[in-house]
């Protein structure tokens, strides 16, 4: 009876230059970036190649730690011992914040050792404090990744210290810089503080690693997260920054040296917010198209989008922005106002295609005796002298 029905619809934003947007060829061997106030993604680069993540895999650390916060397992006054397991990461070499054997560092301290210091120590405290092994906390980070979706990752440690089996792809991690920019607002200003030093051992350690956060740009500010680094992995770096109401964020790695990691992460930036300008297409309630209905009060239905249409389109683009709607029809009533009853695809170019979902204008009723009668007859009509099989007609009583 129903059948997948197309409208195709045009929204006529060309825009002035005649020139199409050009890709971003970065330098990076693997990338993802991604515009979180229209949900779009704007570069994928063998973003979902598990590969070394680095000190990167700290934010997973992180995440596993401020869910124990919020989950009220600890405070941010708690303290942890510190095992012999954890100064041996000092004496391995590789980024500390200088914990020693007595000290009793408090969750505040070691969410700010890990974020700015870097610290390897402080990740084994948190695991151990929280898991009893590193061992044990590493494989709850990786069943907590796959919950999360976070489909190739794989943990071995809490600090990302080299090792075969520590895979993140630059997908997961995006994703996991969003969620904790999402998730977790109480904690997320951390990741923008740039000193600290932990009962003032290690001032030539004491400052975040974050590239970004130095830069004075006239119109953006960047705000996290994470930087890694390793032999194996290269320059890498999860960044956010913000724009007015936009905000970017994206996952390097690769990068030959911390100074090539820093003129790509700020080119990445510049990249995706003067490249591509928000849009709103449509504005919530704007009937877009109708659908026919199958033995309604009305024959049809107006489409219309529940909010505003919001999408970013390249600054230099050579076709306008169309759009299609996709629904199963003729709709059957009744139909309820506010139902979701079909979609709206919209193409833009040299970006995936946005799917918004489209509502039901009014409510349709279903039709009365006449109105299914009338189905009926047309029913019979089109079987017995048109020749054509119809849709399935409901009793007319």
């Amino acid at each position: 009876m129903f059948t997948p029905l197309r409208r195709f619809l045009a929204f006529g934003l060309l825009l002035a230059s005649s020139l199409p947007a050009a890709a971003f060829d970065t330098r990076a061997t693997a990338a993802w970036v991604y515009d979180m106030s229209t949900h779009t993604v704007l570069l994928d680069k063998n973003a979902d190649v598990p590969v070394p993540p680095a000190s990167m895999s700290k934010l997973m650390t992180l995440n596993m730690l401020f869910e124990a916060l919020r989950d009220n397992r600890v405070t941010m006054d708690t303290t942890f011992a510190v095992s012999p397991r954890a100064t041996e990461m000092t004496r391995l070499g590789g980024s500390t914040m200088y914990l020693q054997e007595n000290d009793r560092p408090a969750v505040k301290d070691l969410i700010h050792g890990i974020i700015i210091n870097s610290g390897n120590d402080a990740c084994v405290v948190v695991a151990e404090g929280l898991s009893g092994t590193e061992e044990a906390f590493a494989a709850l980070m990786t069943d907590r990744a796959k919950a999360l979706g976070l489909t190739k990752s794989h943990f071995t440690n809490a600090s990302g210290w080299p090792d075969p089996a520590q895979r993140m792809s630059m997908h997961d991690l995006g994703l996991l810089g969003k969620r904790l920019i999402e998730e977790f607002p109480e904690h997320y200003p951390i990741f923008s503080e740039t000193q600290f030093n932990y009962k003032d051992r290690a001032p030539a350690n004491a400052h975040n690693r974050n590239p970004l956060l130095k830069i004075a740009a006239a119109d953006w500010k960047a705000d996290g997260l994470k930087t890694g680094h390793t032999t194996e992995a290269g320059y890498g770096l999860v960044g956010s920054a913000v724009m007015g109401d936009r905000r970017v964020i994206f996952a390097i790695t690769g990068l030959p040296s911390d100074k090539d990691r820093a003129s790509e992460a700020e080119s990445v930036v510049n990249w995706a917010f003067r490249q591509f300008t928000e849009k709103t297409v449509v504005k919530a309630g704007t009937r877009v198209a109708e659908a026919p209905v199958w033995l309604g009060s009305d024959s049809s239905v107006g489409l219309v989008t529940a909010a505003d249409v919001k999408l970013l389109v390249p600054s230099q683009v050579q076709e306008s922005v169309t759009a299609e709607v996709i629904f199963n029809g003729p709709l059957e009533a009744p139909i309820a106002k506010g139902t979701q009853v079909a979609e709206l695809i919209v193409h833009v170019p040299d970006l995936p295609d946005a799917r918004i979902p489209l509502v039901a204008e009014t409510d349709i009723a279903k039709g009365g005796f006449l109105k299914r009668l009338s189905a009926a007859a047309s029913v019979l009509r089109a079987r017995y002298l048109d020749g054509a099989p119809p849709p399935a007609a409901a009793p007319a009583s």
